[in-house]
């Protein structure tokens, strides 16, 4: 087994899993989840590095871009889709890219991920800035695809993050900051959309969120920058500006109406007791923080 990576051997646990009943296989996978968390608590100190050097990157005008093949890079996509309505970004700061285009989202297009071509056509159309942070997502680390992506950004002058299941992967080579939770034999033999999957999606949590977080997009733990877009995202902006501003909401609603729906103006305009310009004045002065104006 030596030239075989551990996500892609059999797992001695779920050997005879196909002669398990339903519940037994949820058990099962269920028993083999509970190690990705434990994997993900041992990579800490370079996620944490990568939290910082992406919120400094955003802090300085740069950006934040992921590659991946398969389902790692599903997952770079999602989380920089998400990053537009939860945090109020431009959608050009947040950027994710997989091998093969966006047909490769729906529909599995598995040699794309050996054409290093594919890789510096990506890196181009995101046209890549000294100083910005690209991150590979390989669970294996080695396809081609994302190699190349990581080789031609450091030579632009990125910080590049590698994040993998494979701690002899060759993306290691290339990666400024090494990203590596080892979470052993998938259930299913070489399935690494299961617990690679997961722990690579619990990394990106934290890689986006913490960045955000850093630069002053969260008021304590309230996404005070989200885009107030249908009518769940309404109810939360009202009972973020309720709860924050200690008003009822329905007061909430006429003030967020007034700060055309954003939240961190209308928290300033209540415990300020301001106008709208007023409030967005003292925002711009702070950065956009609201903590800084509201303590």
């Amino acid at each position: 087994m030596q030239n075989v990576i551990l996500t892609e051997q059999s797992n001695p646990d779920t050997a005879e899993i196909d002669l398990m009943s339903s519940y037994q296989i949820a058990q099962a996978i269920n028993q083999e989840d509970k190690k990705v968390a434990m994997a993900v608590e041992t990579q800490l100190k370079p996620i944490g590095e990568a939290i910082e050097a992406i919120a400094q990157s955003f802090l300085n005008g740069g950006r934040l871009a992921y590659f991946g093949a398969g389902t790692s890079g599903r997952l770079g996509v999602l989380d920089a889709s998400e990053c537009w309505p939860t945090f109020g970004v431009e959608h050009n700061m947040v950027s994710g890219f997989i091998a093969g285009g966006d047909e490769a989202l729906r529909y599995s297009i598995e040699n794309s991920e050996d054409n290093p071509d594919f890789g510096v056509g990506d890196l181009d159309a995101f046209n890549p800035q000294k100083g910005d942070v690209v991150v590979g997502l390989s669970v294996s680390g080695n396809p081609r695809y994302v190699l190349a992506v990581l080789q031609q950004a450091k030579k632009k002058g990125c910080v590049t993050v590698g994040i993998t299941c494979n701690p002899e992967a060759k993306l290691k080579e290339f990666s400024d900051i090494f990203i590596c939770p080892v979470v052993g034999q998938e259930v299913v033999t070489g399935s690494s959309r299961m617990k690679a999957g997961t722990a690579q999606k619990m990394v990106l949590n934290m890689l986006s969120t913490g960045a955000m977080i850093r630069i002053g997009k969260t008021y304590k733990n309230y996404m005070i920058d989200v885009r107030m877009l249908n009518e769940k995202l309404i109810k939360r902006g009202r009972r973020f500006v309720a709860e924050i501003c200690k008003i009822d909401e329905k007061e909430a609603a006429l003030v967020l109406e007034q700060a055309k729906n954003r939240v961190k103006t209308a928290c300033v305009m209540v415990i300020k007791k301001c106008s709208r310009e007023d409030a967005e004045c003292l925002l711009n002065n702070a950065g956009g923080i609201l903590r800084k104006v509201i303590g």
